[in-house]
């Protein structure tokens, strides 16, 4: 049986998600069936998508909201200005900090650590929506940003938080300003540990933290990670007890 044609190409849908995202209340879903419907087409790609306009999506969406003139229905011109410039390319949002190079074997004793991030470099992402992953190695003395990962693709898997685990399945470590239970658990379960830090914060402040507490006694769970042996741990974490 012949499999049916993807009703959007790899590069448009990275670019109708991030667009979806910029505008308040809209949701992927319901983006997409307004682009196939002013595109007059079930398959989408980017020349498709040049061919948006601000007056397009106003028009759709108030047809969708019930106005009549598209000035109530909550999105804002701004946003959606911004939505028409990422389809059209123009634009993927605030300049992001330079990737360094790694190799195996630069950093030892290091560890690879993940960060949920919606804008710049910062930790101010849910684990299930976050725009990309921010990938540190960090060691005892050094920290080092040696990839950014697109998370947008997930939000056409059929297991989105499976997809998100399997993006940073080399990361040790995960930190998230928000995750749920079900979530947690598969991130867990790849071999990664999630630390919610709920105020989040800027990546490398977040990064100084973790490579304090790699310093010294490290708690059990990094412990292990780091590959300190099990008795060290059980004298560290006896330790940290008491100080508590």
């Amino acid at each position: 049986m012949q499999e049916s044609a993807m009703p959007i190409t790899r590069d448009a849908a990275l670019r109708v998600a991030l667009a979806a995202r910029s505008m308040p209340g809209i949701t992927l879903p319901k983006l997409i069936d307004v682009l196939q419907n002013r595109i007059g087409s079930e398959q989408i790609d980017t020349d498709d998508l040049r061919t948006v306009t601000v007056t397009d999506l106003k028009t759709a969406f108030a047809s969708v909201d019930g106005e009549e003139d598209g000035e109530d229905i909550g999105i804002g011109l701004e946003a959606m200005k911004l939505a028409v410039r990422i389809l059209w390319g123009d634009t993927q949002g605030e300049p992001l900090p330079p990737v360094q190079a790694f190799a195996e074997g630069d950093m030892r004793g290091s560890v690879r650590v993940a960060l949920a991030s919606d804008s710049g470099e910062a930790l101010n992402g849910h684990f299930g929506s976050c725009i990309r992953y921010l990938v540190y190695q960090v060691s005892a003395t050094e920290i080092r940003l040696v990839d950014i990962r697109d998370a947008l693709e997930a939000d056409f898997a059929d297991d989105k938080n499976g997809f998100r685990v399997q993006l940073i399945s080399d990361c040790h470590v995960l930190y998230v300003v928000s995750i749920g239970g079900p979530a947690a658990a598969k991130v867990i379960k790849g071999n990664i540990y999630p630390i919610k830090r709920i105020e989040g914060g800027p990546a490398m402040e977040v990064m100084a933290e973790f490579q304090d507490m790699m310093k010294g006694s490290p708690p059990p769970w990094l412990a292990k990670i780091l590959g300190v042996s099990a008795e060290r741990r059980l004298r560290n974490y006896a330790a940290a007890s008491v100080e508590e």
